[in-house]
C-alpha cells in the first residue's frame, strides 16, 4: 500500500502482519493501491491526519476527522437490523424507518467483490429475478401505472436479501436479530393477556392490540416454534430449567393463539410446523411421540377454547352460505377468488396477463349483485395466484424457486438451520391461503428472517471450510 503525502514525501506500507509508521508532513492527498497479501496488516500514518486500517480485503479510512470507518456503519447496521426485528411486531411506520436507516448504513460497509459474490448465490438471484420480471412484466397487460407500481413496490423488499447475506456472513450477531424480536413478540404477548383480563383498549379485536390477528398469530407461531428449539437444545445440555421455562413461554403463545388471536389458517402451518421440528430434533421414536403430545394438546385446546371450535366451525357454515346463496362470507370469498384465479391463469399460462393487471381482470369478472361472485379484489388471498395472473408459470416457477432456494440454504443441523426451514415452511403454507410474501409484516418477518439465518448459515460453511483447508 502507497500512501502520498505532501511535499511529494511516499511511506510505504510493507505486507507485514503490524506496521506503524509516523510522518510530520502536512496532509495533502491520499491514495493507496490495493495491497495482494495472505495475512492482516495495520498501518497508521499520523501527522498527516490520515489512518489506515486493512482486516483482509478491507480498508477503512478517517480523514482529517472525517469518519469513513466501515466499523462504524457495520456496528449501526447491526442494532439497526435488531431494531428492525424489534419494531416489527408493532409498527409499520416505525419498522419503514428504521429499515430506510439499516439501509443506510449497511451500503457503505459493502464491497464489489460481496455484492458479486451475493447477486450470484441462488436464494438472491432468483428473488431478483422475480422482480425484474416483474418490472418487465409492466410491458404488456395495460394496467395503469400506480397498479403497476403496487405490485412492484412490495417485491423491492428481495433487494435486502443479497445486502442481509452479506451483512449476517461477517458478522457473529446474527442471534441478536432474532432475540430482539423474540422479545418485542413476548412484550406483545403480555399486552395481549392483559387486555384479555383488562379491556381498557376496545379494538375491533379483543386481545389484539396491534393490526389484527392473522398477523398477530402467525408472529406468535414462530415464536414459539423457536422456543420449542431452544427448550430442546437445553434439555439436551442438562439445563432443565431453563427448558422448562422457555417449554411455558412457548406454551403461553400457543394458549394465546387458541383462546385469543386465532386465525384458521394458522393451524394448519400449526400442524406442519410440528411435523417440521419433530423430524428435525427426533428419532422416529421421539417424533411419534411429539406428535402425540401435539395432538393431546390440540385437543385439550379444543375442548377448553369455545373460540377455537367456533372459528372452525364457522368455516363450513361460511362455504355452505357461499354455495347455496352467494354470500360474501370469508371462507366463500377464498373459494370465489380461487375458481376466478384459474380462469384468469388458464387464459394466458406461460407469461400472464401483465404487472398491475389482477384488479381490472376480477372487476371484468365480476358480477352483478352484492355476493360472493360480485366481489372485486386485487389480491386473490393465494401467493401462487397472484403472482401467476400476473407474471404466468414462468413467474410462478420463479416463487417456488425462492422457496426451494431458500430450504437449500438451512440444509444440515444447527439452531439457524433447524429455525430457517421453520420461517420458509411457514411461509410456503400460509402462501396457500394468504399473500403474505408480499405484505408487508410478515413480508418484512421473512425476508430478515430468511436474509439473518441464511448469513449465518453461510458464516458457517465459509468457517467450516477455512477449518478443512490444508
Amino acid at each position: 500500500m502507497l500512501i502520498k503525502c505532501g511535499f511529494g514525501s511516499e511511506v510505504r506500507i510493507p505486507h507485514s502482519p503490524q506496521v506503524m509508521m509516523r510522518t510530520s508532513e502536512p496532509p495533502h492527498y491520499f491514495s493507496s493501491r490495493r495491497a495482494r497479501h495472505a495475512g492482516s496488516f495495520t498501518g497508521a500514518v499520523r501527522g498527516c491526519g490520515v489512518v489506515v486500517r486493512a482486516q483482509g480485503m478491507t480498508t477503512q479510512v478517517v480523514a482529517n476527522g472525517r469518519f469513513l470507518d466501515r466499523g462504524h456503519f457495520a456496528r449501526a447496521a447491526r442494532w439497526m437490523a435488531v431494531a428492525v426485528a424489534a419494531s416489527v411486531p408493532w409498527s409499520t411506520s416505525m419498522t419503514g424507518i428504521l429499515i430506510g436507516i439499516w439501509f443506510f448504513c449497511i451500503i457503505p460497509t459493502l464491497d464489489l467483490r460481496s455484492l458479486r459474490w451475493a447477486v450470484a448465490v441462488p436464494a438472491a438471484a432468483i428473488p431478483l429475478a422475480l422482480l425484474a420480471y416483474g418490472v418487465i412484466g409492466m410491458a404488456w397487460g395495460g394496467a395503469s401505472f400506480a397498479d403497476q407500481w403496487g405490485s412492484i413496490k412490495p417485491t423491492l423488499r428481495f433487494l435486502a436479501f443479497p445486502l442481509l447475506f452479506i451483512q449476517f456472513r461477517q458478522s457473529e450477531r446474527g442471534m441478536s436479530v432474532l432475540g430482539g424480536f423474540l422479545v418485542s413478540c413476548t412484550v406483545l404477548l403480555a399486552v395481549s393477556w392483559l387486555l384479555m383480563a383488562w379491556p381498557v383498549y376496545a379494538g375491533p379485536y379483543p386481545g389484539v392490540p396491534l393490526r389484527d390477528y392473522i398477523i398477530q398469530s402467525g408472529e406468535f407461531l414462530i415464536c414459539a416454534f423457536a422456543l420449542a428449539h431452544l427448550s430442546i437444545s437445553a434439555w439436551r445440555e442438562h439445563r432443565r430449567r431453563v427448558a422448562a421455562a422457555l417449554a411455558a413461554l412457548a406454551i403461553v403463545f400457543l394458549l394465546n393463539i387458541a383462546f385469543v388471536a386465532m386465525a384458521r389458517s394458522t393451524l394448519i402451518v400449526f400442524v406442519v410446523l410440528l411435523v417440521v421440528i419433530a423430524l428435525q430434533r427426533f428419532a422416529w421414536k421421539g417424533t411419534l411421540a411429539v406428535l402425540v403430545a401435539g395432538a393431546v394438546f390440540a385437543g385439550l385446546a379444543w375442548v377448553a377454547s369455545s373460540h377455537m371450535r367456533t372459528r372452525v366451525y364457522s368455516a363450513v357454515q361460511e362455504i355452505r352460505e357461499y354455495r347455496f346463496q352467494d354470500e360474501a362470507t370469508p371462507a366463500g370469498l377464498r373459494l370465489e377468488f380461487w375458481r376466478k384465479s384459474l380462469q384468469l391463469v388458464a387464459a394466458a399460462p406461460v407469461f400472464g396477463h401483465g404487472t398491475g393487471t389482477v384488479l381490472d381482470l376480477f372487476r371484468k369478472l365480476a358480477s352483478e349483485g352484492s355476493g360472493a361472485s360480485a366481489t372485486v379484489t386485487d389480491q386473490p388471498h393465494n401467493q401462487t395466484f397472484q403472482i401467476a395472473i400476473q407474471l404466468g408459470l414462468v413467474g410462478a416457477a420463479l416463487l417456488f424457486g425462492v422457496w426451494i432456494s431458500h430450504l437449500f440454504i438451512f440444509r444440515g443441523g444447527g439452531l439457524a438451520a433447524w429455525l430457517g426451514v421453520g420461517v420458509v415452511v411457514q411461509n410456503i403454507v400460509s402462501c396457500l391461503f394468504n399473500t403474505y410474501l408480499l405484505e408487508f409484516v410478515l413480508g418484512w418477518i421473512y425476508v430478515f428472517g430468511v436474509g439473518v439465518l441464511g448469513g449465518m448459515m453461510f458464516r458457517q460453511r465459509a468457517s467450516g471450510s477455512a477449518l478443512s483447508a490444508p
